[in-house]
């Protein structure tokens, strides 16, 4: 099975994946606007550094969407990975947010408050029988697993039990091969046969760590989030948390994946490349040029961030956002 790109072939070829589009019929550009009555959104960044500007068009994707509907916008610190946090990393996004005219509503979440929320999920789909613990190693799934579009697929070898001598290293969840299928708002129809793609995937790591699969679901349902923009690297992740929003009986929240930006040399821009920090002193040159790759109509010359918010409340489309899951950095970044 593949995934494609809903842009036409003059723009480039599809890429292929297991999560692959259903059917490529244009959307009418009014639909979010009559479909999205009521509106929680929310931005959640990791803290493993500044906020660079591959991270600020997700921030003002999810900023925009939420206010063009008249809906609220959180902030949640996905700060599990306890090693990876760079000290003072949160409070400097939340800060550069703030000067780049995203504020946002109700208190800030941070996962490592919500630890006893993720280990009752897990004691629940427990009870139930979903999960069961794994004595693998990547290395030997690496070994004897055939790859998928996000690494090796997990081949079932402790679904039936810990081989003799074998002590558990992780949780997993079971998965099957009913398809699970979702609309996300700027790729249209998905679907993805997790038996298939990555086969049962972990809940608890091997370093004692929750999942973010698991604690990004638990998290979405507490803070009642509704819609979820955010980055095309997470549109194969969907299936995995639509799949555990079902066995935990939680509601599904709707999608809409943006691009990627990509570095010169077609990496995708992160942190751990030491990607340059947005600069909060002149918020409005990188904001504009976040604006332009998204896709949507430039702001008057010379505005204000106050009147580029205005503009971006009143003219934001998510059916304008490329249908891609990958482009270049902008000029001048």
């Amino acid at each position: 099975m593949r995934r494609r790109d809903r842009h036409p072939p003059a723009r480039g070829p599809a890429d292929g994946h297991a999560l692959h589009r259903l059917q490529d019929a244009r959307r009418d550009p009014r639909a979010s606007a009559r479909l999205i009555t009521g509106y929680r959104g929310r931005f959640a960044p990791s803290p493993t550094g500044p906020l660079h500007f591959g991270s600020l068009v997700t921030a003002v994707a999810s900023h925009a969407d939420a206010r063009a509907h008249g809906g609220e916008w959180l902030v949640r610190i996905e700060d599990l990975d306890r090693p990876r946090e760079v000290a003072g990393a949160a409070r400097a996004i939340l800060d550069t947010l703030a000067a780049f005219g995203m504020r946002h509503d109700g208190p800030v979440c941070y996962q490592h408050d919500r630890l006893t929320a993720y280990d009752a999920a897990l004691a629940r789909l427990a009870a139930r029988g979903l999960t069961y613990p794994c004595g693998c190693s990547r290395a030997e799934i690496a070994h004897r697993a055939a790859r998928g579009d996000e690494g090796p697929i997990y081949p079932g070898t402790c679904r039936a039990g810990l081989p003799p001598g074998r002590a558990p290293r992780t949780i997993r969840m079971r998965t099957d091969s009913i398809p699970v299928e979702f609309d996300d708002r700027v790729f249209g129809p998905c679907t993805q046969n997790l038996e298939q793609a990555v086969g049962d995937f972990v809940l608890h790591r091997a370093d004692a760590i929750h999942a973010y699969q698991l604690a990004v679901v638990v998290d979405d349902a507490w803070q009642g989030i509704d819609q979820v923009v955010r980055g095309a690297d997470l549109l194969d992740s969907t299936p995995r948390q639509i799949w555990l929003q079902r066995a935990l009986n939680l509601p599904q929240p709707r999608y809409a994946h943006v691009p990627l930006v990509l570095d010169p040399e077609g990496r995708k821009l992160s942190k751990r490349l030491a990607a340059a920090p947005v600069d909060p002193a002149d918020p409005l040159p990188a904001l504009h040029r976040a604006w332009a790759f998204l896709g949507q109509p430039p702001p008057p010359p010379h505005c204000t961030l106050q009147r580029f918010w205005e503009h971006a409340t009143a003219h934001w489309r998510i059916e304008r956002v490329p249908q891609t899951r990958r482009a270049p950095l902008p000029a001048d970044q």
